[in-house]
C-alpha cells in the first residue's frame, strides 16, 4: 500500500515514516509543505494520503485544502487528516463529499502504534477513522439549529455519534451495553427521522448522515 505523508515537523515525519514502514507501507512519498504534497499526490497516485492541516507555506490550512483539491482531481482518494484541533469549514467539506474513505484524528489523542495504523488501513479501504472529540464538534454545530436532528432523541444522538465514527452495529450496542437488535431500531429511526435511505453499507451511511449535517453550512 503506498502513503504520501505530509507532514512539516522532522521528527514527526520521521518518527511516522519509521512506523508505516515497519507495518509494511510503502512511503510513496515523505514531504513537509504545501506545494510539495499537491505535487505528490498528483504525480505519485498514491492509495492513501495521510496528510498535517497546518503546513508551510501559509501554516494554516494548507494540508487539508491540498487534500481536498486532491480529492475533487481524483474522487474518492483515500485521506487521513492528522491534527491538533479541528478545522470545522474544511473537515465538513472532506466528509460530505461521500466518496472514498475518509478520517480525521487528533494528534494527542493517538496513544498507539495500532490505534493508528487500523485508521491507516481502514481508509485506505474506503471507510472511516472519526477521532469521537471531531464528530463531537461537528454534530455539536449543527444540532443548535437543525429541526431535523433536534427530533432525534437522546439516546439516537449518542448512536449517529458512534455511527460518525465508523463503528458497526454491533460494536456500537458493545460500548452502549444493549442489543445490537436494539441499535438497528436506533438506527432505522435516525434515517427516518433526518430522511436519508438506510444502508447496510457502515461507510456510505455515516458520509450520508455527515452530508446532511453539512447542508445549508
Amino acid at each position: 500500500m503506498r502513503v504520501v505523508l505530509a507532514e512539516d515537523l522532522f521528527l514527526l515525519r520521521d518518527g511516522l515514516v519509521r512506523m508505516l514502514e515497519a507495518f509494511d507501507f510503502e512511503i510513496a512519498a515523505a514531504v513537509e509543505t504545501g506545494p510539495e504534497l499537491t505535487r505528490a499526490l498528483a504525480d505519485l497516485a498514491p492509495d492513501i494520503a495521510v496528510v498535517d492541516v497546518r503546513l508551510p507555506p501559509s501554516h494554516t490550512d494548507e494540508g487539508l485544502q491540498c487534500a481536498l483539491a486532491a480529492r475533487r482531481a481524483r474522487p474518492g482518494l483515500p485521506v487521513l487528516v492528522l491534527s491538533q484541533h479541528v478545522e470545522q469549514l474544511y473537515a465538513r467539506e472532506l466528509l460530505a463529499d461521500g466518496v472514498g474513505g475518509v478520517g480525521y484524528l487528533l494528534k494527542d489523542r493517538v496513544f498507539d502504534a495500532e490505534q493508528f495504523i487500523d485508521a491507516v488501513r481502514r481508509v485506505a479501504a474506503g471507510g472511516t477513522a472519526m477521532d469521537p472529540q471531531v464528530i463531537q464538534q461537528l454534530l455539536t454545530r449543527r444540532r443548535a439549529d437543525d429541526r431535523p436532528l433536534g427530533r432525534l432523541t437522546p439516546r439516537e444522538l449518542e448512536v449517529l455519534d458512534l455511527m460518525a465514527q465508523g463503528r458497526s452495529n454491533a460494536a456500537i450496542a458493545g460500548q452502549l451495553v444493549v442489543t445490537e437488535r436494539a441499535i438497528a431500531k436506533h438506527t432505522s429511526n435516525i434515517f427516518a427521522k433526518l430522511g436519508l435511505d438506510v444502508s447496510d453499507d457502515d461507510n456510505r451511511r455515516v458520509l450520508a448522515v455527515l452530508a446532511y449535517l453539512d447542508q445549508g453550512r
